[in-house]
């Protein structure tokens, strides 16, 4: 079964559950601010998509940390920063039979959904 993990809000995360729903692909949506999200679980989207793909820096969380928090990010305080903040962490990943996938853009849904329906 494929997991989408994400926050619901999250307007990239909308677009590809509304995706999946119209495609017809069953999936389980994990909201981390309803679930939540742990550093084990972190820690396996970093080994699969490298945390630097994993840490959104661009978004307003990033920028209202504290420049001590933001400087030397290495995987550890990454892991530590996207756990305290579920912001931090670039949606949605999606998980199947172990397997990872970062983002979501309408150019790659025939691939996913390919992959998805594997």
């Amino acid at each position: 079964m494929l997991t989408l993990y994400g926050i619901k809000n999250c307007d990239t995360v909308k677009k590809a559950r509304k995706w999946l729903e119209e495609a017809g692909v069953g999936y389980h949506f994990h909201d981390y601010r309803v679930d939540g999200i742990d550093a084990e679980l972190l820690r396996g989207f970093a080994a699969a998509l490298g945390w630097e793909a994993l840490l959104n820096t661009r978004g307003t969380t990033w920028r209202k940390l504290d420049e001590v928090d933001k400087a030397g990010v290495d995987e550890a305080k990454a892991i530590a920063l996207m756990a305290a903040h579920d912001a931090l962490v670039k949606r949605p990943v999606w998980m199947k039979d172990g397997e990872y996938r970062l983002g979501f853009a309408a150019k790659d849904a025939d691939e996913i959904k390919a992959w998805a329906s594997s």
